[in-house]
């Protein structure tokens, strides 16, 4: 099979499309022939070495896509060959084939395209903890979106909407203001801006019930935006490390700190396929839309963590073989 593959640490260069031998399912997996494969950060990460990489070189990136069943392992029941799966955390996603984990492969609805189920499962997944567990958003709540023009952030729109809450977006540029702006925020502030200011004087002086911070470096700036008692949802780093949280700060002012990983909620088949199940039934009611894709053929690997990597993008990227 055909694979983008990276022999040493680096810059997009070191990618390389190349045939591979084709993986060899265990009797608990089925074999995927992939149709649309997320690109991430993490992804990023992994190829300059940031991140942990288990076993040796070649490496392949890649933990998101959509594809059709090829064959099944001999203990595997429920999912058949010809079945369409998706999942959002099996390593190894960009080649052609992919051994996927039973306990990790989610049934794909016949309404629901490949290219939707691939860009939808590992940012929409994340919005729908950090509003259903991390923080329980409820009607008329006031939520500040970081990174809102992002994938995960037009996301929290919509479903922080959907449940009732009205939104404040954060962004970088008035046009990614206005991707954020048609997701539906009720309004959208510049970084460049005072955003704290702003907020206060959205929210009558109040601040927003809670924050849903993925940039990390604003950390400071989050809790200066929220109110008395209200909670900040720290769950990411794009824009750097945060600065060290007082607890007496916390004390003072009754707010709550918390932190949230998608790998500490999706422990079990049955969360994976529940949550997804919920997720596609939004998108089938138009409750949620996706924004259109970039696509790449996974042969142009270089050029897509380029774009990916220049921030220019305001929905997902995707690869397909």
């Amino acid at each position: 099979m055909k694979a983008l593959v990276f022999n040493t640490f680096g810059g997009p260069e070191v990618l390389e499309y190349v045939d591979i031998a084709d993986p060899i399912i265990g009797p608990d997996e089925v074999l995927v022939r992939m149709k649309a494969i997320g690109l991430n950060f993490a992804d990023i990460y992994r190829r300059k070495g940031n991140y942990h990489l288990a076993g040796k070189p070649p490496y392949i990136l890649g933990y998101e896509g959509a594809g059709i069943v090829e064959k099944t392992g001999a203990n595997v029941q429920g999912i058949s060959v010809g079945d369409r799966i998706a999942f959002a955390d099996v390593p190894y996603a960009n080649s052609e084939l992919v051994a996927v984990p039973f306990e990790k492969a989610i049934p794909v609805p016949a309404d629901t395209t490949f290219t939707e189920a691939a860009s939808v499962l590992l940012q929409g997944l994340t919005a729908h903890y950090l509003t259903k567990d991390s923080y329980v958003v409820k009607k008329d709540d006031r939520v500040l979106v970081h990174a809102a023009a992002g994938g995960v952030g037009q996301l929290l729109i919509q479903i922080v909407k959907l449940l009732g809450g009205k939104v404040i977006g954060l962004t970088s540029s008035r046009e990614k203001a206005a991707a954020a702006k048609k997701a539906g925020a009720d309004e959208v502030f510049l970084y460049k801006d005072n955003w704290v200011q702003k907020i206060h004087q959205e929210t009558n002086g109040n601040g927003v019930d809670v924050v849903y911070d993925s940039v990390g470096s604003t950390l400071r700036d989050s809790f200066a935006a929220t109110r008395i008692g209200g909670t900040v949802v720290f769950f990411g780093m794009a824009g750097g490390d945060p600065i060290p949280v007082d607890p007496r700060m916390l004390m003072d002012t009754s707010k709550t700190l918390t932190g949230g990983d998608l790998w500490n909620v999706l422990t079990s088949r049955q969360e994976r396929v529940t949550r997804a199940a919920e997720l596609f039934s939004w998108m089938e009611a138009g409750k949620v839309r996706i924004a259109e894709p970039t696509i790449f053929a996974l042969r142009d690997g270089q050029e897509a963590h380029r774009f990916l990597e220049s921030r220019k993008s305001t929905g997902k990227i995707l690869l397909v073989p």
